[in-house]
């Protein structure tokens, strides 16, 4: 089986996205964070346009390297906006790691375009993968904030240095805020997929591999939640539950679309 590819455009595009990622990379560790952050956007503005190529292009095509791409994206695009609100929030770490990841999900996109989206002309799908990737970017989002937040814990065990740093409460307020948005955005593609699913995937709701997944996903941060508000969880407790929570989810969508479209070669 042939796999489709992005078109010529849209390579052009990838690779200048993931040459231009590469930038911060190579600034390497001791350039400022904001320099670096600088750096990241030709990146950012030319995964963007890669993404619109695909998306909105003569032949739209969606699949799970996309949808990784999108949730990339959304999460650069979180994290600049995040820093103009609170430049404390500040890690030279976190951005070249996010480069490199940008740079190799940009490049799937290309090679890996997904689908065709022409048969599936359901005015609720466009709602429904919106709220999806939403979710998918938020999630992300808290995760590499729980990142950030178990090295800010470390940091002081280790007794280091954290002038000029967020506070870790604050930290963590913030990740759980981006976990609860989160789950209110794949609350509401769950149920947009049950109530709407013939006219999603032209057949009734069914429990397959990704809705599986998804429910196992839900049920695990609604647990999370639970265990925040009743029980007080926090620290590496409640991170390792959201790191259970976002890897269900990851294969839920991107996962299953993996095994499907280059595993199994199948379209549906």
């Amino acid at each position: 089986m042939i796999l489709p590819t992005a078109s010529s455009p849209g390579w052009l595009l990838a690779g200048a996205a993931a040459l231009a990622y590469m930038v911060p990379v190579f600034m390497g560790r001791h350039a400022s964070g904001h320099a670096q952050r600088l750096a990241m956007t030709p990146g950012w503005l030319l995964h963007a346009l890669a993404l619109a190529a695909g998306l909105l292009g003569a032949s739209p095509h969606f699949g799970f390297a996309p949808a990784l791409s999108m949730t990339l994206w959304l999460v650069l695009a979180t994290y600049a906006v995040e820093h103009q609100l609170l430049p404390q929030m500040q890690s030279r770490g976190a951005v070249i790691v996010m480069a490199v990841l940008a740079a190799l999900v940009v490049l799937a996109a290309a090679a890996f375009p997904g689908l065709p989206l022409e048969e599936r002309s359901s005015p609720w799908l466009a709602l429904h993968l919106t709220f999806g990737i939403a979710s998918y970017g938020l999630f992300a989002a808290a995760v590499v904030h729980a990142w950030l937040m178990v090295r800010a814990e470390q940091r002081i065990r280790q007794a280091a240095e954290m002038q000029g740093r967020m506070p870790l409460l604050a930290l963590e307020r913030l990740t759980f805020r981006f976990i609860t948005a989160g789950f209110i955005l794949l609350t509401a593609t769950l149920a947009e997929g049950w109530l709407f699913g013939e006219q999603l995937y032209g057949h009734a709701p069914k429990w397959d591999h990704k809705t599986v997944f998804s429910v196992l996903a839900w049920a695990t941060i609604a647990v999370l939640l639970i265990g925040r508000s009743r029980f007080g969880w926090r620290g590496r407790k409640a991170v390792r539950v959201l790191y259970v929570g976002a890897a269900l989810l990851l294969l839920a969508y991107v996962g299953s679309r993996f095994v499907l479209e280059i595993i199994l070669g199948r379209a549906t």
